[in-house]
């Protein structure tokens, strides 16, 4: 059954157009998710159809009943911005609209909630359209995707990820197009230089020429006569190549090739060791006492739900308290929400120059992964949107001199494609990345270790994100349980070493090893 439909929908701002959608319909029992860049006019594009905004061209027609959960929420309560986002949610559902219409319903709200916004919208027997980032949410519940680029809509059908496969078969379809067009015109630029020659070459008499040849040939009037003909070809030649449609090549990004401080130095040693570590804020207990270590070069995520300590274990990382020792070669850079560590009256390359000794070639190519391209590194950045300016600031975090970098939330107020550019700076990232996310999809793409707070315990688990969804414990016989003990010792120990040299630690090391090799025989 048809819900609605918006045709001919012409939204200018300022003067400069800023929507032109040809045709949407929303039938009952679709999810759609709609997707683009910030500042696409994802936003403008709900408010139209739902009617919060007016001044448009076009036409909608639809008696369904409407309900919008907006993105910017009132937060002038004591509430935390999760307990606001489900109140929210709980307030439109329980109207049961034909349509719910959702602007970035997951904000702020932890894997539980998100779980359990998924199963409740499953349940969902009306309409439903989803403006949102979270990929994995996308995904669940997406039966369609509307794209807003360039001041188009156009629908892709399946989820997220059926979106993505469609894009990505488009690019290596514009590749291989490429390729032909490239092949093609050098076939003919080839051929038209040859013509060319030859055309050259008939305005010469040949040197040595016997009379029947003469007789036969005629002189000058038979060579005039060919190189007319060849110049005639010829123009004919430039005349396909100028013909050819033009298919321009795929943008690849550029290899990030960076240096990073005491790299070869700490290798792929113990860098960070938590030992008898508890979190407590006031009398409240976060988690008892864990102990385990990190390494150069791992991708750790911290996840859990909301209030269980994941903040204030990065708080206790970075002040160094007591239970953490980090090693004196580690420089940490730390990215927040605080946007306070730039000048917005300076430009972003000036921003990252200051505190990078990276060179600018290098600068740019970061920027350009984070779509600042040319002398968009020019701009101030009092004039950049908020998304801009977290982008400008994981830049100046990025480049600056260290070798670790501790994210909170790091894909708070960024669109898809500014996560999936950060996901990809932070894979080909040689150095150690601790970062705090609900994003599920952004933890399966960068992490390579999870630390779990849950049950007031916290865990280091030794896999991806996948591998911890789906671990099932083994019950271990008595000598594994030892060889277990002997390796945690072993792992302890040799952290210990990487930090602090010791002949007496080394001596129990070898003892370890030795115990070890028995024990595995």
């Amino acid at each position: 059954m048809l819900l609605l439909e918006a045709q001919d929908i012409i939204y200018e701002v300022n003067g400069k157009e800023f929507l032109n959608v040809q045709h949407l319909q929303i039938q009952h029992g679709d999810c759609i998710g709609v997707v683009g860049k910030n500042g696409s006019g994802k936003t403008s594009l709900v408010n139209i159809l739902t009617g919060r905004e007016l001044d448009y061209q076009g036409t909608i027609q639809s008696e369904a009943s409407l309900e919008l959960l907006p993105q910017l929420k009132h937060t002038n309560t004591t509430k935390s911005g999760g307990e606001i986002t489900q109140q929210y949610i709980n307030k439109a559902i329980a109207k049961k609209p034909q349509i719910l219409f959702a602007d970035e319903p997951t904000t702020n709200l932890d894997k539980e909630h998100i779980e359990k916004l998924e199963h409740q919208l499953k349940r969902w027997t009306g309409a439903i359209v989803i403006v949102s980032h979270d990929r994995a949410f996308l995904d669940a519940l997406c039966t369609t995707i509307w794209e807003v680029e360039h001041c188009k809509v156009t629908v892709y059908p399946g989820n997220y990820t059926a979106y993505r496969e469609q894009k990505e078969l488009k690019i290596q379809q514009q590749q291989e197009e490429y390729i032909q067009y490239i092949t093609r015109k050098r076939q003919l630029e080839s051929a038209l230089e040859l013509k060319k020659k030859k055309a050259a070459r008939a305005t010469k008499n040949p040197k040595k020429k016997n009379d029947s040849d003469a007789n036969q040939m005629g002189s000058s009037p038979y060579y005039a006569k060919k190189q007319k003909k060849l110049e005639k070809t010829a123009n004919a030649i430039k005349t396909r190549i100028e013909k050819l449609e033009k298919v321009e090549k795929v943008k690849e990004d550029p290899p990030l090739n960076m240096d990073i401080i005491h790299e070869e130095m700490l290798g792929k040693k113990a860098i960070v060791r938590v030992e008898e570590l508890e979190g407590k804020v006031g009398t409240r207990l976060l988690w008892s006492q864990t102990s385990f270590q990190l390494h150069a070069g791992d991708k750790v995520a911290v996840i859990g739900s909301n209030g269980v300590g994941k903040t204030t274990f990065i708080k206790k990382l970075l002040s160094k308290e007591n239970g953490i020792e980090i090693s004196p070669s580690v420089r940490v850079g730390y990215f927040s929400q605080n946007l306070d560590i730039l000048n917005v009256e300076e430009t972003i390359l000036k921003n990252i120059t200051t505190t990078s000794s990276q060179d600018e070639t290098l600068i740019r190519t970061v920027l350009a992964r984070l779509h600042f391209f040319r002398d968009d590194v020019y701009k101030q950045v009092k004039v950049l949107s908020g998304g801009e300016r977290v982008k400008v600031a994981f830049a100046k975090i990025f480049l600056s001199d260290i070798n670790t970098i501790v994210l909170d939330e790091p894909t708070n107020f960024l669109d898809i494609t500014a996560v999936e550019a950060l996901e990809s700076l932070l894979r080909e990232y040689r150095g150690t990345i601790i970062f705090v996310s609900h994003d599920r999809r952004f933890i399966e793409k960068v992490a390579d270790k999870i630390i779990a707070i849950e049950n007031q315990e916290m865990k280091l688990f030794e896999g991806n994100y996948n591998s911890y969804i789906n671990y099932q414990p083994k019950t271990l016989d008595e000598k594994e349980q030892d060889l277990m003990i002997i390796e945690t010792k072993l792992t302890d120990v040799l952290s210990r070493l990487s930090i602090n040299p010791d002949p007496e630690l080394e001596r129990e090391f070898q003892e370890l090893l030795n115990e070890k090799k028995r024990l595995s025989k």
